[in-house]
């Protein structure tokens, strides 16, 4: 076993080695139809690519995704910019930096640590600011006991019955 994790080590690194050189993109929302050729060819106006590949399930269906990636910073900068947004068979591709998922987790938690940070449990954030005060706190429900079935709420016209109190509607005759 631990001969596989050695070998496993060896062909990570490598591959990091080959692919590291350059800056890798991330383009997500691609079309069905596109394929790895069709993603080398839309990006290739920007840059020598080193690779460009889209991802796909064990049924050989595309993800929707897939990564690029150029040999120099600035062609991948300019890639970025230029492709984001832009609309490629009947999708609005975005096009941004791919990062490894710790990184992508740890720069998520720190935006969010950044956001929160001072604000009250239950605040509502920037998003409803024109529509709520921003000192007012999320209501929390509470718990509320068991209704038996005499605490059931009936209508008052029920209990006037009950207790043969009929009102009488103005200018109509009185009910026996």
């Amino acid at each position: 076993q631990a001969e596989l994790r050695e070998k496993y080590e060896k062909r990570k690194m490598d591959r990091r080695s080959r692919y590291q050189q350059g800056v890798n993109l991330y383009v997500k929302n691609l079309d069905d139809v596109i394929n790895d050729e069709r993603l080398h060819e839309e990006f290739s106006v920007y840059g020598n690519i080193t690779s460009a590949k889209i991802m796909v399930d064990e049924k050989g269906n595309t993800k929707g995704f897939g990564f690029v990636c150029f040999s120099s910073p600035d062609e991948a900068t300019k890639a970025v910019t230029e492709m984001n947004g832009r609309i490629i068979v009947s999708k609005p591709l975005f096009v941004a930096l791919a990062q490894r998922k710790e990184e992508r987790k740890q720069h998520l938690a720190a935006q969010h640590a950044v956001r929160t940070q001072g604000m009250p449990r239950g605040f509502i954030g920037h998003a409803y600011s024109g529509m709520i005060p921003t000192n007012y706190l999320m209501p929390v429900a509470q718990p509320r006991p068991f209704m038996t079935t005499n605490q059931v709420p009936r209508p008052r016209w029920a209990q006037q019955q009950q207790q043969g109190q009929m009102r009488q509607q103005p200018g109509a005759w009185p009910m026996q």
